[in-house]
């Protein structure tokens, strides 16, 4: 599928282009975005920054040989040298021109690396989002202060809104992964932030049945953080969601999670954490194992039939249009001629 014939276009918003602890002081990284390469690389002094991927002088790939010298990124074809506000700063004949780096806007944010799509970066977009150098509409909340400590990252032949979309998908829960997942409360939408309040009830080995409130945050169609306390084990979990956009209509998928289970007698043990924090992983890569198939073959309808009970969806879809300023607005979405109720505050369910 190419860009022009998906059936959305790429959204603006922070991305995750990778951990941080992958990019020691003087690494150069390419990582894929949105059809784009983008270069990534560490000063010595440590500043993090993300380029467009050829030099302005005759078009050499900085991820292709590029070398850090102190704060500056060096061209492998010439040796141009480029500092940290992408201008050229010399060169080894003492050569310089006013040719400068398409920079990217860049943040890290608990480990991670987020890359800025603004509208209209994107090759032949114009209607969404695209790895370009505009400022950002809005920033990222500030970090949490925890880096997670177990990863897993994946494609799939899909779109981000499609992956962010099965947070307020309780139906699907309960079918696919066999999951008593229940929204407590509305969505709350703040700008580019959407909370969902739901329940899951569900079993944990060595502690029976476990009814878990969990807030979940979207921080535009790149983020998805959410935070579970567990009060059997005095012990909180906090999970990480970030769908990147490498292709049209194929996203990496990034789990990341870190649990802290204090240890009797002994309080905070790293080993524990760490072993638990896989153990999180796992369920939640089973989840989105699940859903690959799924989302690998289904088709994105502008106008779903939804059912009572969906009423969340159709929120999150008007949410969402925030995302693709220019792009011509989705239809309210559909329902049932017998689903009326769908639009009417659920019942309480307890």
């Amino acid at each position: 599928m190419d860009e022009r014939s998906a059936p959305l276009p790429y959204p603006s918003g922070w991305f995750c282009v990778g951990r941080s602890r992958d990019l020691p002081p003087g690494r150069v990284r390419t990582v894929r975005l949105m059809g784009e390469d983008v270069v990534l690389y560490r000063t010595r002094r440590g500043a993090v920054r993300a380029v467009g991927p050829h030099c302005p002088h005759l078009g050499a790939h900085f991820g292709a040989g590029g070398k850090v010298r102190g704060e500056e990124l060096v061209c492998p074809f010439h040796g141009f040298a480029f500092g940290p506000d992408g201008s050229c700063t010399g060169s080894p004949d003492g050569i310089r021109f006013r040719g400068a780096l398409a920079g990217r806007r860049l943040c890290e944010r608990d480990g991670t690396l987020f890359v800025w799509c603004g509208p209209g970066g994107g090759p032949g977009n114009g209607s969404g989002g695209g790895p370009d150098g505009g400022a950002p509409a809005w920033e990222l909340p500030p970090a949490v202060g925890v880096r997670p400590l177990a990863w897993w990252s994946g494609d799939v032949l899909s779109h981000p809104q499609e992956v962010m979309e099965n947070s307020v998908d309780f139906r699907h829960t309960r079918v696919l992964h066999g999951l008593d997942t229940r929204e407590t409360d509305p969505p709350e939408v703040a700008g580019p932030l959407f909370t969902v309040h739901q329940r899951t009830t569900t079993r944990f080995p060595g502690l029976g049945t476990v009814s878990l409130e969990q807030p979940v945050t979207l921080f535009g169609l790149g983020l998805m953080r959410m935070e579970v306390e567990l009060p059997q084990v005095g012990g909180t979990l906090r999970v990480w969601v970030l769908p990147t956009p490498v292709a049209p209509w194929r996203t990496r998928v990034r789990f990341a999670v870190t649990a802290t289970v204090p240890v009797p007698g002994v309080g905070a043990a790293r080993a524990v954490d760490r072993a638990a924090s896989w153990a999180a992983l796992q369920a939640s890569v089973r989840i989105i194992k699940q859903d690959r198939p799924v989302l690998d073959h289904k088709r994105y309808l502008a106008q779903p039939r939804l059912v009572p009970g969906e009423r969340s969806i159709g929120l999150f879809r008007r949410w969402a249009r925030q995302f693709y300023p220019g792009f011509p607005p989705e239809p309210a979405p559909g329902f049932h001629p017998d689903a009326r109720a769908g639009l009417q505050p659920e019942p309480d369910a307890s």
